[in-house]
């Protein structure tokens, strides 16, 4: 992997407006010279198997150039640099039109996971096969009768010689089948006190047990899947964080879920719309105020990704920074998606009808958007439950 980046800025946390904005200028003719053109020119037009296709083979390329792990510690194989670094990347993809790549969960929620609460067998075995894209991962934390209320899942996890075997099913499993691991969250101790009953484990996805059934979208993808495990031997060197202590660590997983590396990959997407949008449209006047607003709001979502960064060292306000992020950029795509279908060109017209159904979720998953409103309700404005 290229250590092209490890002499142009400080530490993370001492970077100078210098040191970014040369990253980002750098990052910028990376890009341009490395983002598909094919991809540029059929983004949103192309199958469920050329698009995972292209996302995975994203995945090495940013590991090649040393782009993946921006904000990791070097110690365990990433840049050493710092979320400011993540953002001006994040806007220079925006810029190229670049994939989303199809690692990104374990990029954005494994690894720092991993490193927070992970034993140093696990972070020498995982980590780098996550950076250099060679395992996707997944995450296994919905289920039929509980999502946003994770503390009810009913997974059960019960103890025998040398790990655990799993019983129950997760629902809205994304990119399952093509994940070689999964961050699951299971009950392990029936009788104990709500949140003090659950762990969180890193199941092999190849393990016998395991069984899937894709779920057709109404956007026509079938990204997600029901997971059910069969009785899933998980050894004990996979129990991520402690037996009982699964609570803890899945709120770090939903913090790096919903926070600042997600809301920059975010920001990618919106950008590449909105761009997509004012192009095809730029021509059309009777639109031209609306389309401004939601541009100059497009710009807000990333200045609220670096509000978040500023606020990393906090974790009360980081939390309820990206919150409010969580709702600002999934209620902004909707409105984008929202004015696409309705004046977009007809040669556009099949992403736009994706973008159309597929952003109906975003206000859904990683915590529905109205949890967010009463994390910032309640931890921001101070207003009682």
């Amino acid at each position: 992997m290229s250590t092209l980046f490890s002499a142009q800025a400080g530490t993370a946390g001492h970077d100078t407006g210098a040191d970014i904005v040369h990253f980002e200028q750098e990052a910028s003719k990376w890009l341009q010279a490395n983002v598909s053109q094919y991809w540029r020119e059929n983004r949103g037009a192309l199958s469920e198997a050329e698009e995972v296709k292209i996302r995975g083979e994203w995945d090495r390329i940013l590991y090649a150039g040393g782009y993946s792990g921006l904000s990791i510690p070097r110690e365990y194989g990433g840049q050493g640099l710092g979320l400011a670094h993540e953002v001006a990347f994040a806007s220079a993809a925006a810029r190229a039109q670049a994939p989303d790549a199809l690692g990104r969960i374990g990029r954005i929620l494994t690894a720092p996971t991993l490193i927070e609460h992970g034993t140093q067998e696990q972070k020498d075995k995982y980590l780098n096969p996550i950076l250099s894209g060679e395992h996707v991962w997944c995450q296994g934390f919905s289920e039929p009768a509980s999502g946003s209320d994770l503390a009810n899942v009913k997974t059960l996890a019960t103890k025998v010689d040398g790990g655990y075997l799993v019983r129950g099913r997760k629902t809205w499993t994304s990119y399952s089948a093509y994940s070689h691991r999964c961050l699951l969250l299971v009950r392990t101790d029936v009788d104990a006190p709500r949140y003090k009953n659950l762990s969180v484990f890193l199941a092999d996805m190849k393990s016998p047990g395991i069984s899937l059934s894709p779920i057709k979208q109404i956007s026509g993808s079938q990204h997600f899947s029901e997971t059910d495990f069969d009785d899933v031997f998980i050894p004990d060197s996979d129990l991520l964080g402690g037996e009982g202590n699964g609570w803890g660590v899945a709120m770090t997983i939903l913090k790096n879920e919903r926070g600042t590396v997600e809301g920059a990959v975010r920001y990618i997407e919106i950008r590449a719309d909105m761009d997509l949008l004012v192009n095809c449209c730029a021509k059309d006047g009777e639109y031209k105020e609306l389309i401004q607003n939601l541009d100059t709001r497009a710009e807000l979502v990333k200045w609220q990704v670096s509000k978040s960064v500023a606020r990393e060292g906090d974790q009360a306000r980081f939390f309820a920074a990206t919150a409010g992020l969580k709702v600002i950029w999934s209620d902004l795509w909707k409105e984008i998606a929202n004015l696409g279908i309705k004046i977009s060109c007809s040669t556009h017209r099949a992403h736009w009808r994706h973008q159309y159904l597929e952003s109906r979720s975003a206000s859904i998953y990683s915590g529905t958007n109205e949890i967010q409103r009463n994390i910032v309700a309640e931890r921001v404005l101070g207003l009682p439950k």
